[in-house]
């Protein structure tokens, strides 16, 4: 186990399986680097050796316990909760990052949690379906209700979402602290060609509306990321190149071979590919969402209906530069994500009200 950072200590909680793993990395790397040592608790299925890797220096426990999207029944959930109080408890952390509001159950935390409202599946249905969920989801969405209601501050990576959190499970104070990348750029000649990453498998991500634009365009799209979803099921794209699950170094070289980014996600709380790709002086391509226009006007094209993405497409790969998008994505760093963070953390121990605006700047 790697040495402890002396100081104040927070345990965070990740999910090793999706992009919950790379802000929660980078989270607890620069916490370190202001002093204060995390303990990641990992849930779900443990972190592979590349992930064990990015995570040298830093505390890591694989709970064993289940994701609050694959827990059999509300009281698998509870048990986490539970679990983790527990732990943070016996390591006498100075606080709690919960990546997931269901997490917080009615468990006796020692000190008061701080949930991040990543994703969930009450605001993942009302973007994708329409009528009541089913059971298996509606449980779910409750005990979301109730982490939201019992978490001492709620954390959201942008304003959109977190409209789209209050629609659902009613008001109630929540910070936006905007999601940071650390993309390398990499330097070398770009195919004209579009990429697009993600969960292949989730038709929350568009993956097939680029599928039916690539048969109308003089450019391979390529894509990465897995076809095989959580429930066996697997996603037939034919016109794309698929390029498989990527590592950090692999996706650094997809995004430097290719000139244009796509995303034609439905539900997209935050957007960490798109980020990066930005920094990595991509040209973006985007669905006309509220969330990807917080982040990108004036930089991205923006494509309302599903019959304009291959115009929208040739028309990115025609233009010269990256169209602004390098530029603005220098808002959105790693250093300001942990500043707004620390800020959230300070606030509650110094007993503040939770802030409601964007939290940006040194803490």
């Amino acid at each position: 186990m790697p040495a402890r950072i002396a100081g104040p200590r927070l345990l965070l909680t990740t999910d090793a399986v999706g992009g919950v793993w790379r802000y929660s990395i980078d989270l607890a790397h620069g916490l370190a680097r202001r002093g204060v040592g995390c303990v990641l608790a990992v849930l779900g299925p443990a972190p592979g050796p590349a992930q064990r890797e990015e995570a040298r220096g830093i505390e890591l426990v694989n709970t064993g316990l289940p994701l609050d999207w694959t827990a059999e029944d509300p009281a698998a959930l509870r048990h986490a909760s539970t679990r983790l109080a527990t732990l943070a408890s016996l390591l006498g952390a100075s606080g709690v990052h919960l990546h997931a509001p269901a997490l917080v159950g009615n468990a006796a935390w020692p000190v008061p949690p701080v949930v991040v409202a990543h994703s969930d599946v009450g605001t993942w249905w009302r973007a994708l379906r329409t009528g009541p969920m089913p059971p298996d989801l509606s449980w779910r969405a409750d005990m979301t209700r109730t982490g939201l209601a019992h978490a001492a501050a709620v954390i959201a990576p942008t304003a959109a979402h977190a409209a789209d959190v209050q629609a659902v499970y009613g008001p109630r104070a929540i910070t936006v602290v905007h999601n940071g990348a650390a993309q390398k750029p990499m330097s070398g000649p770009r195919d004209r060609a579009v990429l697009t990453a993600g969960r292949l498998w989730d038709d929350a991500k568009g993956a097939a509306v680029l599928d039916r634009a690539a048969r109308g365009l003089a450019a391979p799209i390529r894509a990465a990321g897995s076809v095989q979803g959580p429930s066996g099921g697997c996603a037939a794209l034919p016109n794309l190149q698929l390029l498989g699950t990527l590592d950090r170094a692999g996706m650094a070289h997809a995004y430097a071979g290719a000139t244009v980014f796509a995303s034609a996600a439905r539900y997209e709380p935050f957007g960490l590919a798109v980020l990066e790709a930005a920094q990595a002086g991509m040209r973006l391509v985007l669905r006309d969402t509220p969330g990807f226009r917080e982040l990108w006007d004036g930089v991205a094209r923006f494509v309302p209906n599903e019959s304009e993405w291959p115009q929208a497409l040739r028309a990115a790969l025609d233009e010269e530069g990256h169209g602004g998008a390098q530029t603005q994505a220098g808002r959105y760093t790693v250093e300001a994500m942990v500043a707004g963070t620390l800020a959230v953390h300070r606030d509650l121990a110094q007993g503040a009200a939770p802030r409601r605006q964007p939290v940006s700047g040194a803490a």
